[in-house]
């Protein structure tokens, strides 16, 4: 394995973290809006939260799935094939969400107005829930020959262990949406916010735990990397309850940063428990490893300098479009 192999698996990792820690509080705030919110009025407020950010928070992942094309195509072709009535439905569930924000704020009735609030509050939940049932069907290992073909079958994607890692992450999406809310606004939505993440944060911890154990029995994790997975495990559980701290504390950064922390551990416990692997196959002698499914060594030099001479101006404009919409939203007058 060169270092431009390992270079390019940790900063696809790091796109997925990025991903998950910032579409992770859109697709809580999506998932809220019909439920968390009250009124029309409400709904504008909960969805404005998320208006300047949610279509750039998409463009990680993009940017993650065409990084995985480029540098692993195997690994993509692997995935994508044998996953693919699960990302069209999320796709299908991402382009309904998207298209809800707008198509909203433009309907003349009542009628139309609800159906697309659902459709962004059931987007957000499905694709949140099939990203977590995804990740973690994939970590258990999936029937792949040693033409790196995926034939698996319904039990493959859907068992125990992955409707539970996909509740769970839909479960810290949820919370990391409500302590962005918490952020982003002030009077009864902020207090609402407070007062539903109390109830949420021990579901949560019951999940995590529930999840760890399945993930002892279902993955090779804790064989291969005993240390590192435990610490990682640990770590979630560690960044968990500093959120949960601040929720009960009322203190708002700590809980944001914390369950986007959450988030990322999931991802880094993913990815550590693949390496140096990128898909796990049942029969281990037809894993995916990261040195025989990388692209040739010129091409991810040339990616890699395209890459750092572009990364800092992107990362420049993102930050500047968050510091230019920081202001809160206060709650509707006739709500307070």
């Amino acid at each position: 394995m060169t270092s431009l192999q390992l270079l390019w698996f940790i900063l696809i990792g790091v796109l997925f973290s990025g991903f998950f820690f910032l579409e992770g509080f859109d697709f809580g705030v999506g998932m809220l809006v019909k439920s968390f919110a009250k009124n029309t009025a409400e709904r504008d407020v909960v969805i404005k939260t998320i208006g300047p950010h949610w279509d750039g928070n998409e463009v990680w992942l993009i940017t993650a799935g065409g990084a995985m094309f480029a540098s692993f195509p195997m690994w993509y072709a692997t995935l994508f094939s044998g996953y693919y009535l699960v990302l069209f439905l999320i796709l299908a569930a991402l382009i309904f969400r998207g298209v809800s924000f707008e198509f909203r704020a433009n309907m003349q009735t009542d009628f139309w107005r609800n159906f697309w609030e659902w459709a962004s509050t059931i987007g957000s939940f499905c694709a949140a829930f099939l990203f977590g049932m995804l990740f973690t069907s994939m970590i258990a290992g999936m029937p792949i020959d040693k033409n790196g073909d995926m034939t698996a079958h319904f039990t493959d994607y859907v068992n125990l262990f992955s409707l539970v890692g996909g509740v769970a992450v839909t479960v810290l999406c949820l919370v990391h949406g409500l302590n962005f809310i918490r952020l982003k606004t002030e009077g009864s939505l902020r207090d609402r916010a407070l007062a539903w993440n109390k109830i949420l944060y021990p579901v949560l911890f019951a999940g995590e735990v529930l999840f760890a154990v399945l993930l002892y029995f279902s993955t090779d994790f804790f064989d291969k990397k005993p240390m590192t997975t435990t610490a990682i495990v640990v770590a979630l559980v560690i960044v968990t309850c500093l959120a949960y701290w601040g929720v009960l504390g009322n203190h708002e950064w700590l809980s944001f940063v914390g369950s986007g922390l959450g988030l990322i551990s999931v991802v880094v416990l993913i990815f550590n428990g693949l390496f140096p692997r990128v898909m796990i196959a049942n029969n281990s002698a037809y894993s995916l490893l990261i040195k025989n499914s990388s692209n040739s060594p010129y091409t991810l030099h040339l990616m890699t300098i395209l890459t750092f001479s572009i990364l800092p101006i992107v990362l420049i404009y993102f930050i500047w479009s968050y510091w230019v919409f920081y202001k809160r939203l206060a709650s509707p007058k006739q709500d307070a």
